[in-house]
């Protein structure tokens, strides 16, 4: 490897952190020009310029583009291929307060840093006592990533006559946001594949890396990741005067239930081979009602993060409509015992609440307004959809909960419901289990990386990186009934929210991450420790290359 080549990936991450790529913005742009720019001075791209270009986001406002570059090995006539994937994207930088111009120039925020060291939390003023660590926004998660993937190209391009095998990298945009930079990149690749006949081994990305819990000192490389579902609730009650309160039920106290029955419950964590999921967490909770007035809510709704290792679409649904349902007979129960008790001391006759406790999917939901109104509900469906797309403004998940209104809406039915659907976006998991001769090479590579580097660091190696990461769509499940699932409950699918589920079938991929160790993604004391950043994950990622391109 490169003597000096721990001081090129520093460098190299400098200059891309220096761009400030917030997502959404056209620093993005900036961002992939400055990645295409270091790639055209090298050599190997001077000769070769077809093998560097842009990947445009179709219709993107901002004109955002991702950057695809290639190196073709010379030795031999292998068509082995490792994808590398990284983005260049970040958050947002107002979290930095009076240092926010800083945020970009890494050596100069830590200077700063240390002015204010005494207002800092204690872990963060001993990392930037020791000198061992430099912060930053954006080189931690992940330009030094992409900074690794794009020195070894380098180091790699300068002896291309011995070197067997190619690799492609995307350095690609909006993986803060949407995964447009990703999603576009997947069916370039289908068709570089196809056009080239290439052998794809493996997809990997070099995100960060951090400790799980307080006091880890390991260092992980993971095989396979993490997935994400949004499971969705739209809440009906039953309006009523604040005067008449036991008359209605209340939408907001069936979504409270439901809420306590899912959030951060450990019964809906998957485990994998020892390793478990983080639960479902609330992301957005709140009710429908446009205006004030003393008519409680008809509608609310809810929605929440649901990590995956095993559980599919179809089984996450299954499971989301049993809780819900149980959420909402709580709250009928706890309704009918509250009006008992009122009864009592009102010195009235109780009768039971009249209340039934229902769940019902979005493609239910659906089955049943078509049942009534036949072709008629799919040319209203077309028509609200093209409305609503012409508001470019409205975001996936309040598009996804429209169209959930507005279908409710057509039934006839004004009884009280749960409706469970999947709100945008659907990240896969991939497990590698070793099933596959592409897997059990991709679990040997990374095994033999891990047990030949010597270094001071306790490396290890697990199953699923933690954190929602464009390597799901590496592959996709290949099941009818799950992709079904998937599409019919997932209002907008085809419209306002598309995945290249075909392309990512077809490269069914297993993968890995490979990252820079450091602390605080997304916090303004984000920092990477600079010798296992450059020195060691280099080795992993280099031996991890060479290993599966054998």
């Amino acid at each position: 490897m490169i003597k000096n080549l721990a001081e090129r990936i520093e460098k190299i991450a400098l200059e891309l952190t220096n761009v400030l790529s917030v997502v959404d913005t056209a620093g993005e742009v900036d961002a992939s020009q400055k990645v295409y720019d270091i790639f055209s001075k090298m050599d190997y791209y001077k000769e070769h310029p077809n093998h560097l270009r842009f990947i445009d986001v179709p219709n993107d406002t901002l004109g955002r583009k991702s950057v695809l570059a290639i190196i073709k090995g010379k030795k031999g006539n292998s068509n082995k291929t490792v994808l590398m994937i990284g983005h260049t994207d970040t958050v947002g930088v107002s979290d930095y307060g009076i240092l926010k111009e800083y945020a970009n120039k890494p050596y100069e925020l830590t200077e700063k840093l240390h002015e204010i060291r005494s207002t800092l939390p204690e872990e963060v003023r001993r990392d930037l006592e020791s000198g061992e660590y430099l912060f930053g926004r954006g080189l931690f998660d992940m330009k030094t990533g992409d900074a690794i993937i794009m020195a070894l190209m380098e180091e790699i391009s300068e002896d291309i006559d011995n070197f067997e095998g190619n690799l492609i990298f995307g350095a690609v945009c909006d993986e803060e946001g949407n995964s447009s930079g990703m999603l576009s990149l997947i069916p370039e690749l289908v068709k570089l594949q196809e056009e080239e006949g290439l052998d794809y081994l493996a997809l990997l990305d070099t995100d960060y890396m951090t400790s799980e819990f307080e006091g880890d000192e390991n260092k992980y490389v993971y095989v396979g990741t993490v997935g994400k579902l949004m499971p969705s609730f739209y809440v009906v009650g039953k309006e009523t005067h604040v005067g008449e309160a036991f008359k209605g039920i209340d939408p907001n106290q069936i979504s409270s239930s439901i809420l306590n029955r899912i959030n951060l419950n450990a019964d809906f964590c998957d485990v994998a081979e020892g390793e478990v999921a983080l639960p479902p967490i609330s992301l957005k909770q709140r009710d429908l009602k446009p205006e004030y007035s003393v008519q409680i809510a008809k509608t609310s709704t809810l929605f929440f993060n649901y990590s995956t290792h095993i559980s599919t679409p179809d089984e996450v649904l299954e499971k989301m409509k049993k809780a819900a349902l149980e959420a909402f007979q709580s709250t009928i129960d706890s309704l009918d015992e509250q009006y008992k008790r009122f009864c009592s001391l009102a010195d009235r006759e109780y009768t039971r609440l009249p209340w039934q406790a229902r769940t019902m999917s979005y493609d239910e939901l659906y089955e049943a307004v078509k049942g009534e109104m036949g072709d008629e509900l799919d040319e209203k469906i077309d028509t609200i959809t093209k409305e609503m797309l012409k508001d470019e403004s409205l975001d996936l998940r309040d598009f996804a909960l429209k169209m959930v209104e507005e279908v409710h809406s057509l039934w006839s039915d004004r009884e009280p419901v749960v409706i469970v659907y999947f709100t945008p976006p659907y990240y896969p998991h991939i497990y590698i289990e070793g099933n596959t001769p592409k897997e059990k090479a991709l679990l040997d590579a990374v095994a033999d990386a891990v047990n030949t580097t010597e270094t001071d660091y306790k490396l290890v190696y697990k199953k699923f990186f933690p954190y929602i990461s464009d390597l799901s769509y590496g592959a996709a499940p290949k099941d009818p009934k799950i992709i079904a699932a998937l599409k019919d409950n997932m209002p907008g699918y085809g419209s306002k929210y598309e995945l290249p589920i075909e392309d990512m079938q077809k490269l069914d991929l297993p993968v890995l991450d490979i990252g820079a160790f450091g602390k605080d993604a997304h916090k303004f004391t984000e920092r990477i420790e600079k010798k296992y950043s450059f020195q060691v994950a280099p080795k992993l990622v280099y031996k991890t290359i060479m290993n599966l391109l054998k």
